[in-house]
């Protein structure tokens, strides 16, 4: 018999930890090789554990709703052969104070294994001292009692550095006089305990995990960025009649249907590329500039949530390669089966609320992005139609550009010229194109 440690497997680039929502298996249960153990969720993706071994779990280390780091081990699961060396567990007798010991140990690492985090603090940090800080293990406390001596008393790479070989050659740092608290923010009134009129009628419903955490990024983001919006009518027209005419074509040659979205998709990705002040994010006081440009593309889930996966380099799509990936992840969202890294990188957000019969919305950005467009609903409506022979009124297909983004870093100058950037390829479309 050989005891065989399932730790929490790497789930993506830039995701460090989980929670678990469900187990699966219990104490005693059987479990084979490749079958799923439990459930976890990282702050995008809901996705399952399997295991790696063939055995029987005999423990479990962590309960549901706990948060988990990547790479702890969560459960441990008694095997008939030998576990894998790497994963192998030693049923040595060891002295209780050696035990004691390596508890020790084993938390210190975890502590420091631990991303820090800045969002606690009042004080801006640039980058450079950031991944200085997370690098050498300075807390968060630590940074803040540091003494900078940068403008405005902002702490530079050489105060940090000084601070840490003090720190190592046991001097005490000089600390910064404790700031005054900052008065709260208007808006936590609202989140005040509101009494609430309940009848007999009435059903009280939690939200689940995804809707508190979409509720908490959607607060987040109106409370930092100053949202504007630019509105803008596209007559898509051209775009209609060539879809119907090449619908079954394309469909029975890739094996892919073809809705608007890549064809929106890809006007985005060629307006990005000619306003790169769109493809941004900020960092407290700096600009961060995008090399590549990954859309988002907000998608409905079954029970009503959102999820937003990332079409990674889409200005480097093909329209083909283009409706390939919005189908993958459109039918991947769907079915619950994104991966954590199909979530990440994304530097600007599309979504099509005209999915819903909406014409125009005003969407909420998703941070740290500085836009994010709405595409309304395709109708027929009258329209003047200009001709050399004079002007006269047709039918037409238009949709409204609803355009969202951050005032703070775009102006309307901007805001507004990207917009239109778009509707103008949408509307010189090439009837005669290829797919």
């Amino acid at each position: 018999m050989a005891r065989f440690e399932l730790k929490l497997p790497k789930m993506g680039e830039s995701v460090a930890e989980a929670t678990i929502t469900n187990w699966l298996k219990e104490v005693g249960d059987r479990i084979e090789a490749d079958e799923a153990v439990l459930e976890i969720a990282t702050d995008k993706v809901d996705s399952e554990v399997p295991s790696e071994v063939s055995g029987v779990l005999i423990e479990l280390l962590f309960g549901k709703d706990d948060l988990v780091q990547v790479g702890q081990t969560i459960a441990i699961i008694e095997t008939e052969g030998d576990a894998p060396a790497a994963q192998a567990v030693e049923e040595t007798v060891v002295p209780v104070e050696a035990v004691e010991i390596e508890k020790t140990i084993e938390t210190v690492k975890e502590a420091v294994s631990v991303p820090q985090d800045f969002s606690g603090s009042d004080k801006f940090f640039s980058p450079l001292v950031k991944n200085i800080a997370k690098e050498e293990g300075v807390s968060v406390a630590e940074l803040n009692n540091i003494a900078g001596s940068g403008k405005d008393g902002r702490v530079t790479k050489e105060d940090i550095l000084k601070f840490i070989e003090n720190r190592k050659s046991g001097v005490a740092a000089p600390q910064t006089a404790a700031a005054p608290k900052a008065a709260e923010p208007i808006v936590q009134k609202s989140q005040q305990a509101v009494p609430v009129s309940v009848n007999g009628g009435d059903e009280i419903i939690e939200m689940d995990r995804m809707r508190k955490l979409i509720s908490g990024y959607m607060v987040a983001s109106v409370q930092t960025s100053a949202h504007v919006q630019s509105f803008i009518e596209v007559d898509v027209t051209n775009i209609v009649k060539w879809r119907e005419r090449v619908k079954t074509a394309f469909e029975k040659r890739e094996g892919e249907k073809l809705t608007f979205t890549p064809i929106m998709m890809e006007a985005v990705a060629k307006a990005l590329k000619d306003f790169p002040g769109m493809n941004i994010s900020v960092d407290g006081d700096y600009i961060i500039k995008k090399k590549n440009i990954n859309l988002g593309m907000a998608a409905a889930l079954p029970n009503g949530n959102l999820i937003v996966p990332v079409i990674k380099n889409a200005d480097q799509l093909n329209l083909v390669g283009m409706a390939k990936a919005v189908n993958d992840l459109g039918n991947r969202a769907k079915a619950g089966k994104l991966k954590p890294d199909d979530t990440q990188g994304g530097t600007y957000t599309v979504t099509n609320v005209g999915t819903f019969g909406s014409v125009f919305g005003t969407p909420i950005i998703n941070q740290p992005q500085v836009g994010i467009l709405a595409l309304g609903a395709i109708r027929k409506v009258p329209a003047v139609i200009e001709t050399p022979e004079g002007d006269f009124i047709g039918i037409r297909q238009k949709m409204f550009l609803s355009h969202s983004y951050d005032h703070r870093v775009v102006d309307g100058a901007l805001g507004g010229s990207f917009v239109k950037r778009v509707a103008e390829y949408l509307e010189a479309f090439d009837v005669d194109r290829d797919f």
